[in-house]
Order: structure tokens, then C-alpha cells, then sequence
């Protein structure tokens, strides 16, 4: 499985709010950055996601193209939230080689 096809798996676990399964794509030491959060290891990086979650009516990520270099994917998204707003991401995702998610950056614009 190509690494673009491990963020596709990602993002369809975090579009069913799964955050045991999502637990499993992370290495422990998993970093999560983007404009609002900063979490460091596996437990606050599932509850950043678990809040996310908690903290709105709906939610989704539909993913809109993908580059892949070496063991790093860029994911252009839009995240639709509410049903009311898209904002358009871009995710830099870094994998392992094992094919753990070591870290995840995300910039909106």
C-alpha cells in the first residue's frame, strides 16, 4: 500500500470519528500542528481529534489531490464543517517505515 493510499485510509477513518482506529495510524511519538494545535504524542494528538469532533455538529474531509515524495504525502482538502463552511487545507502527512503517521502539519488556505 502506497502511502497516498495509508492518507485516503486516514482520512476515511477520521471522516467516521474512529479515534481508536485512528490511534493505530499514529507512532507514539506523532506530532499534530496546524493554526490552532499543537499536540505532541499519540494521547493528545486522538484527544486534539476527539475534540475537533466534539466541538462541532458535522464534519468532513474530502480529499482533493495528493503529491507524494519519498515518505511524505501533501493533501490538498476541504474540510466541510457544519454543513455551513469549507475551509480548504493543505495536510503534509510524514509516515514511518512501517507506515505509522510520525507527523502531521496542517496549513489552511
Amino acid at each position: 500500500m502506497s502511502y497516498k493510499d495509508k492518507c485516503i485510509d486516514y482520512f476515511e477513518i477520521w471522516n467516521i470519528q474512529d479515534v481508536e482506529l485512528l490511534r493505530k495510524c499514529f507512532t507514539e511519538d506523532v506530532i499534530l500542528r496546524d493554526w490552532e494545535i499543537l499536540a505532541n504524542g499519540v494521547d493528545e494528538v486522538c484527544q486534539a481529534n476527539q475534540d475537533i469532533w466534539d466541538n462541532t455538529d458535522s464534519i468532513n474531509i474530502v480529499l482533493l489531490n495528493q503529491i507524494q515524495e519519498d515518505n511524505m504525502v501533501v493533501n490538498e482538502l476541504c474540510i466541510e464543517v457544519n454543513k455551513e463552511e469549507s475551509l480548504l487545507v493543505v495536510d503534509v502527512i510524514e509516515f514511518n517505515d512501517d507506515g505509522l503517521i510520525t507527523k502531521i502539519e496542517a496549513y489552511k488556505g
